[in-house]
């Protein structure tokens, strides 16, 4: 399961697409929301992306990872459009056979989204609103 979505996104469906009876371990990080960047107060989100590119990126690190750490499963769903304080925003699955091999991919995962991932992101705050740079 690779991606982009405008709709909430359930946890819970994307951990069952890595699921596996040869899984020793299932990673999973879930973004959220925070309320605050750096001093200031952030009261909500929005999320813009190159819809197709970011799928055929996500695709491609998924690749990446899986050939890396032998994973059984790699899920990425990123969310755009609007989200408040707590909503989830992204979640990386991986299973693998042995649980470090998780641990390493899904960090992997997640900094190389990232990283490479044409997803923008502008935060709001009381006093105003900027694009944050998610490509330092």
């Amino acid at each position: 399961m690779i991606a982009i979505t405008d709709q909430p996104i359930v946890v819970e469906h994307v951990t069952q697409r890595v699921q596996s009876d040869l899984a020793g371990g299932i990673n999973v990080f879930i973004g959220t929301v925070r309320n605050h960047a750096g001093a200031r107060k952030v009261l909500r989100l929005e999320y813009e992306a190159y819809g197709s590119m970011a799928e055929k990126t996500m695709r491609e690190i998924a690749e990446e990872a899986r050939a890396r750490w032998q994973l059984i499963g790699c899920a990425i769903v990123h969310r755009t459009g609007m989200l408040q304080i707590g909503e989830v925003a992204v979640v990386i699955a991986v299973s693998a056979p042995h649980r470090q091999a998780t641990f390493e991919a899904c960090q992997y995962v997640i900094d190389t989204v990232k990283e490479r991932v044409p997803i923008w992101k502008k935060e709001f705050y009381e006093d105003g609103q900027v694009w944050v740079a998610a490509h330092p």
